[in-house]
Formats: C-alpha cells, structure tokens, sequence
C-alpha cells in the first residue's frame, strides 16, 4: 500500500463539518484539491463551511444524523450520486458530556457512545464498499487525548473514544490481512480551540457549582486552534498515517500512559 494518496481532484466525506475541527479538516482538503461532502445536522454551520471553501472544488451538504442507522445507510448513494465515488470517509463527528459515572442516566451515557462510537461504527460499515473500489482510499476516524487516558468524570466520552481506536485498530489490521486498498488513520487531538466547552452536555445530576467549575477547567485546556489542527489532521491523512497525535498534551499523555499505563493519572491530575 503506497505511503502517501494526492488529495488533488479526490472526494472526501467529512462528519461534523459545521464548525471547530470538522470545518477546518474540510478547509484544508480543500486548499489541496479535494471535493467534499459535508454532513452536520448543523445547517446554518454546514453553509458557513461551504462559504469559507468557495468555488474552487465541488462542495456539497448534507444534514445527516450519525446516531440515525437509516440515514447513514442511505448517505453513500447521495454522495456517490452528487460527486460520483469517495475515496476518503472523515468520521469526526462527536459530542461531549460530563459528569461521573454515578451522576449519569443509562441514556446520557448511551447518547454519547451513541454518537461518538456507534455513529463511527455506522459510517464505516456504510461507505466501505465505495472505498474499497478505488485504488486508494482512506478510512478516519476521529478518537481524543481521552482515547489514550481516562480521566475521573469522562466514562461515557473515555468508553466511546477507547472503543474509537480499539475499532480502527482492528479494522486496519483486517485490511492488511486482505490487502485492500483502503488504509485506516486514527486521531487523538489533544485541547483544540472549538466551542467545544460551550457546546458540552453535563449530566443532569451535576451541580450548579461543579459545572461552572468544569466548564472553566475544560476551557483553559483548549489551546492549540482548530485550523492548526486540521492541517495536521491532513497532513497524517495525506501520509496515510496509521495514528496521528494532535498537540503536545496527546503528545506527552501517550509518552505517559506507556510509562505508567495504571499510575498516569496521579502524574497527568497534577499537571491538569
């Protein structure tokens, strides 16, 4: 399988396109000549995104559910019908969720695995017989810093990030197996600057002062910008990169975790 793919005149399905990392992972496929789908339920974001684009490749929306089987089953026809084939799939869709394990509901924590694992799991089964015709393609799919570590109060988020990289992981190793031409990237970005923080759910049973507490902590750590992030994003894309860290605190947390992989997090609690 050739180490590097020439994103110039390919098409690529991007999940979460509205905003943050999505939006920056479609801009700059698209500095490189890649024609993308863009899917979000966030239409009012989907339409930014494809005005920050322009005219200079193919760009088409989709509001598309990820947690919805029958409309990611349906979403390669409209994508093979509006572009013709796919030759890479960017799972980035995902949402955040906060509190302990004791203070969530069996349904918060089913809409995060929901979303951030099953919706992966969808995308996957979903358009890998498109990509699996051409002659190179590329299957994205996006874990977290916290699918290298699991901090106290992310289990619903930590459970579906792990299960993000245990899942590409062995796909991968199953393409190999069968010399496919499609590769297998996972991503674990650190503290990229989105609204994120804004955006993210805390479990119901959460007090007042632990949110607010929370949210300023999640905030503080969300340094590198999402642009910066999205070139490094495809630059690993472009590399066919089995695993790409983004930032220096997945950087230092995956060093850690391989040192200490039961004792991290008295060392990584203490450095925040």
């Amino acid at each position: 399988m050739s180490r590097q793919i020439d994103l110039d005149g390919k098409v690529a399905v991007v999940t979460g396109a509205a905003g943050g990392i999505g939006q920056a992972i479609a801009r700059s496929l698209a500095k490189r000549g890649c024609h993308v789908a863009l899917a979000d339920l966030n239409e009012e974001g989907l339409e930014q995104t494809a005005r920050l684009i322009g005219n200079s490749v193919r760009v088409t929306r989709h509001t598309v559910d990820v947690a919805n089987a029958d409309a990611v089953a349906a979403f390669p026809g409209i994508v093979k019908s509006a572009h013709g084939h796919v030759d890479i799939v960017v799972n980035n869709a995902g949402v955040a969720l906060g509190g302990r394990f004791d203070q969530l509901t069996e349904d918060e924590f089913d809409w995060v695995v929901g979303i951030n694992f099953q919706g992966v799991v969808r995308m996957s089964r979903a358009f890998l017989p498109l990509l699996k015709e051409r002659e190179q393609a590329q299957l994205v799919n996006l874990s977290s810093l916290f699918g290298l570590i699991a901090p106290p109060g992310q289990t619903a988020y930590a459970a579906a990030k792990f299960a993000v990289r245990g899942f590409s992981e062995a796909l991968r190793n199953e393409l190999l197996a069968e010399k496919s031409p499609v590769g297998v990237t996972v991503i674990h970005p650190g503290g990229i600057k989105t609204g994120i923080a804004q955006n993210a759910r805390v479990a119901a049973a959460v007090s007042e002062a632990e949110r607010a507490v929370a949210q300023v902590r999640f905030a503080k750590a969300l340094k590198m910008p999402a642009e910066q992030a999205g070139e490094i994003i495809v630059r690993g894309i472009e590399q066919r990169r089995p695993r790409v860290l983004v930032g220096n605190d997945a950087k230092v947390a995956s060093i850690v975790e391989r040192l200490m992989p039961v004792g991290y997090w008295r060392l990584l609690g203490r450095m925040g």
